[in-house]
């Protein structure tokens, strides 16, 4: 099944859109847009979304379908609630508590252990790796 009638069309009008035009434009097709300031990337990504619905015939109840059921969990190791972790860092022992609501920092909660570890070290770090509950690569 082809479902590209109309992509062409759809990609031009986008090339007349301002930032805001975009965002406009992505809200209604897919709901909250991305937080891009870039109005040559937002056009790009959305002109890919478009084709990528269109051409690979997604049907659109699929989709939501798949949005309903919310993001995929990892394998990966599961910290239970309760858990510490704790790490020294430039001189000071840090320690995150895992709650229910998320992981909790000198009293600020953060969505994941790499948000938490990248406010520790104030540059971007993968929370498992920054407390070493994941070797490093080779």
């Amino acid at each position: 099944m082809e479902c590209t009638s109309g992509i062409e069309e759809d990609i031009e009008k986008l090339s007349h859109l301002d930032l805001e035009g975009l965002r406009a434009a992505w809200r209604t097709r897919f709901g909250p847009p991305p937080k891009l300031r870039s109005v040559a990337l937002l056009r790009l990504s959305l002109a890919w979304r478009i084709q990528a619905l269109r051409s690979a015939g997604l049907d659109p109840n699929l989709c939501r379908q798949l949005r309903k059921r919310g993001r995929i969990q990892s394998e990966g190791l599961e910290l239970g609630v309760g858990a510490r972790l704790r790490r020294e860092w430039q001189g000071k022992v840090v320690e995150v508590v895992v709650h229910e609501d998320g992981f909790h920092l000198e009293g600020k909660v953060y969505r994941s252990l790499s948000a938490a570890a990248t406010a520790i070290a104030g540059s971007r770090w993968n929370g498992p790796r920054f407390f070493g509950l994941r070797g490093t690569r080779r």
